[in-house]
């Protein structure tokens, strides 16, 4: 499925960084015999991450025409594996006797490393975002194709090492997926393909909105875990180095739709938010609601906007206005000096779709990289959250090279995460004004 050139070259992303040096000791290691798949090979997968993402990845890729199997499963909790691989069985139904035969189950922080060392050809990322970079990076180091979902970093550390990954990728001819679905959705891409043949003139600005009433509420107690690291994890949405803030982990299906349009990525962004409603304590150090200005480098503004809020206006959409008229892109609707066009041709499910294009793209040979869009989008919301947090402007140089890392010292159930809380159980919460981000 190709792509219209969806992102500004490796080089002009990355040529204020840093990062590129260790790609070269990620190259060097040996392919192991089996990283590919003809088209009547079984192609091995393997499942790191079991929650309700994870579960419904694996099922779409156990659902990819030809021979495949889920032959591992990864998971820091063993409740969260055993509950999914039921939910797949269930899910698959008569294919689940051929499609799944789980041989093995790693348990904990390091199940990871199990899984590359096993002999899959794929591995699904799901798991909470903060760790996606760790684990793109040993999967690529292991001769692995990757599907991860988005976001695929919280931080700039994070993002560079995943760019580091995916230069190495290329290098190797490993396929890369990323989770933003609407790239593999007709009523997008025929949207996005009227907007760029000039259908509502030069565009001039655009608008992104995920307002909604939010999502699961925290599912532990402290009287139900081992101690801070198992809570946090257990509750990872509202915990930025886990999810991003959910500026990252939704708001950026809507922010990469505005790159998109624009085949580049923002230069700079300010603007406001805060924690207005969801304040109680269980729901950790994440805010309720962000409103973005993102400025293109030829001067285009992108208005965002994020929420969750319950009994408010809901909106999950994108909008493009131009000199000549404006398009709801998710809508796929436009309206131009009164002449209207309206997607009429068939609709897919774009959570099916994006498996079957990877998986057809390793058992052909087809060169097959999403990850530096899906890094591109990914900065994009890192930097909104950076603004917003810190109350200043934040531009896309400083933002890629920033140095501070979300990530806890070292993984496991006694060590401490970086934010931990205060004697009343409550969490320290950006300051805008204040807080330093980048």
């Amino acid at each position: 499925m190709p792509e219209r050139t969806p992102s500004p070259s490796r080089r002009d992303f990355l040529k204020t960084s840093s990062a590129v040096a260790g790609a070269g000791a990620l190259a060097s290691l040996a392919l192991p015999h089996g990283a590919y798949a003809g088209n009547d090979e079984t192609i091995k997968v393997g499942l790191i991450g079991c929650g309700g993402r994870g579960t419904g990845a694996a099922t779409q890729a156990l659902s990819t025409a030809g021979p495949v199997k889920l032959v591992a499963m990864a998971d820091a909790f063993e409740d969260q594996l055993e509950n999914s691989l039921k939910r797949i069985t269930g899910a698959l139904k008569s294919k689940a006797d051929e499609r799944v035969g789980v041989e093995h189950k790693f348990v904990g922080f390091d199940a990871y490393k199990q899984m590359m060392a096993s002999d899959v050809d794929l591995v699904i990322l799901a798991t909470p975002p903060g760790f996606r970079p760790i684990h793109v990076e040993a999967a690529v180091a292991a001769g692995k194709h990757v599907f991860m979902e988005k976001p695929v970093a919280t931080d700039g550390p994070g993002i560079r090492k995943v760019l580091d990954a995916v230069a190495v990728a290329k290098e190797k001819d490993l396929k890369i997926g990323v989770g933003l679905q609407r790239h593999h959705q007709n009523t997008y891409r025929a949207t996005l393909e009227k907007i760029w043949d000039g259908a509502i003139g030069d565009v001039v600005a655009l608008r992104t909105y995920w307002n909604s009433g939010g999502v699961w509420d925290p599912r532990r107690t402290r009287e139900q875990v081992s101690g801070e690291m198992e809570y946090q994890m257990r509750n990872w949405y509202y915990y930025t180095w886990l999810c991003g803030d959910h500026i990252c982990e939704q708001h950026i299906h809507n922010l990469d739709v505005g790159n998109w349009v624009k085949q580049g990525f923002p230069v700079e962004c300010q603007g406001m938010g805060g924690r207005q409603v969801r304040t109680d304590k269980k729901y950790g150090e994440i805010f309720d609601h962000f409103a973005v200005e993102y400025t293109y480098e030829d001067g285009t503004k992108m208005f965002s906007q994020c929420r969750h809020i319950r009994n408010c206006a809901n909106s999950v959409s994108e909008h493009a206005h131009g000199s000549k008229g404006t398009a709801n892109i998710g809508g796929a609707t436009i309206d131009a000096g009164g002449e209207q066009w309206k997607y009429d041709g068939p609709k897919n499910n774009p959570y099916q779709t994006e498996h079957d294009d990877l998986f057809a793209a390793i058992r052909s040979g087809t060169p097959y990289n999403e990850g530096e869009y899906g890094a591109h989008s990914t900065l994009t919301a890192i930097m909104g959250r950076m603004a917003v947090y810190s109350g200043k402007t934040v531009k896309w140089d400083a933002a890629l090279n920033s140095t501070i890392d979300l990530m806890p010292e070292k993984y496991s159930w006694d060590a401490m995460p970086k934010i931990l809380p205060k004697d009343d159980g409550s969490y320290p919460i950006a300051i805008p004004g204040l807080s330093k981000t980048v």
